[in-house]
């Protein structure tokens, strides 16, 4: 991986720089620590993702014993509310999972450490690509733990029971919003009486809007970190969905509220969902029934333009006082193939190729269909990651909630986009 230096250099002499300066007063700097006493790791996810990280550590202590590993886990969203105090204080972990939404935001506080300077860290197994999704200003702060791109999952039963057609092979967002209508006008129900509808408004995902953005050839964000989309590209999006929200064919905002934490299609009840394919292991667990992944519908120029995205990423905090620890640590969890072994593809497909060929996989498993389908889809996958501008954690979360007051006809589309733009012109000043 080439990284341009000077330009790092150049970028560094702003904020940063304070921060850089301290972490040398203070002994900091890589070759000023060294590998042995106790570190703290930290990431989001349940109980399983919990096991097989406890799984993992075990390894490292064994192979490592002169570094200790002090964990916690949590939440998505309490995860990023003890990290924002954590940075507040400069008191961050020394390893943590990293998601590419808040990547530039760490960034660009000086929070993160350029993993590229660490020799512990091996980064000759991953994809170029992989590596440089997690590359701001020239700089490696996140190094990809798994992949994963856009998946309509499907239920095949629901779609026979309701009496409709298969989507063909290579659907457009038209032809997409069609069968939609189709299945609602077919007018079937589940044995609980519950209309089967064909999807859920697709609109309520900001990724899958950056998504559309990119197929139409639209970069959504500036390399320097700025907005690059316009307020008429979101009414353009809204627009897409007008047709089955007016025929009320989407699953009803009640009935997905009244679901939560599950989903109309986790039920049965909706045919299809778009959503990140590393959820195929959630879906046949939780699904007593099977379950069929498509790519998402083509774009207006007729390709598909998906991309691959970290499912999550490891990350070393400035902070730390123990950088080269953190970077054994770091390196153990994405390169080494006994980790790879104990996680699978539930942390997305492994980015690191050691990592990938010890994932054993049984014919059938949630494992084996993820990865053939990122096989099939593998020529579709022709854009470059997007890296989200500072503030796109809480973007997504304010696109989330606008979402639903539209669906429950709280705002109108004008008034969606109104407010998404004056939060978002303000997260990028």
């Amino acid at each position: 991986m080439k990284l341009n230096r000077a330009r790092r250099i150049t970028v560094l002499v702003t904020a940063t720089a304070v921060m850089a300066g301290t972490a040398a007063c203070g002994g900091n700097d890589s070759g000023g620590d060294s590998a042995t006493g106790t570190i703290s790791f930290t990431w989001w996810g349940g109980d399983d993702r919990a096991e097989k990280y406890q799984q993992a550590v075990a390894l490292f202590e064994k192979a490592n014993p002169d570094i200790k590993v002090k964990t916690s886990f949590t939440d998505f969203p309490n995860y990023w509310t003890a990290r924002s105090t954590e940075a507040a204080g400069r008191a961050l972990p020394d390893v943590m999972q990293m998601d590419l939404s808040y990547l530039r935001e760490y960034s660009e506080n000086g929070h993160l450490a350029d993993l590229s300077q660490f020799s512990d860290i091996d980064t000759s197994g991953f994809d170029e690509a992989q590596l440089q999704a997690g590359t701001v200003d020239d700089e490696l702060l996140g190094l990809s733990a798994g992949t994963n791109t856009f998946a309509l999952f499907v239920n095949p039963a629901l779609i026979e029971k309701a009496g409709v057609e298969p989507l063909p092979e290579d659907y457009t967002w038209e032809q997409y919003n069609d069968w939609i209508l189709e299945v609602a006008a077919k007018g079937v129900k589940t044995e609980d009486g519950q209309p089967i509808v064909g999807s859920g408004d697709y609109r309520g995902a900001l990724w899958i809007f950056i998504q559309w953005l990119v197929q139409k050839g639209v970069d959504p964000y500036t390399d320097d970190g700025q907005i690059a989309f316009t307020q008429d590209h979101i009414r353009e999006w809204l627009a897409l969905g007008e047709a089955p929200d007016t025929a009320k064919a989407f699953a009803s905002a009640s009935r997905t509220t009244q679901l939560k934490p599950k989903s109309p299609f986790l039920v049965s009840e909706q045919a299809t969902e778009l959503n990140w394919d590393n959820f195929t292991a959630s879906y046949i667990t939780d699904m007593d029934t099977e379950v069929e992944l498509m790519p998402v519908p083509t774009g207006a120029n007729g390709s598909k333009e998906m991309f691959w995205k970290p499912s999550m990423l490891l990350s070393i905090s400035n902070n730390s006082e123990h950088k080269t620890a953190a970077a054994k640590l770091t390196d153990f969890l994405t390169t080494d193939p006994e980790v790879g072994k104990i996680f699978g593809n539930s942390r997305g497909v492994p980015s690191n190729q050691a990592q990938r060929d010890a994932v054993v996989s049984e014919e059938g498993s949630a494992d084996a269909l993820t990865t053939a389908y990122e096989k099939d889809v593998a020529d579709s996958v022709t854009a470059e990651t997007p890296i989200p501008i500072k503030g796109f954690g809480s973007l997504e979360a304010t696109w989330l909630t606008l979402s639903e007051d539209l669906a429950y006809d709280k705002i109108s589309p004008d008034e969606f986009v109104e407010q998404f733009w004056a939060e978002a012109q303000q997260a990028t000043q």
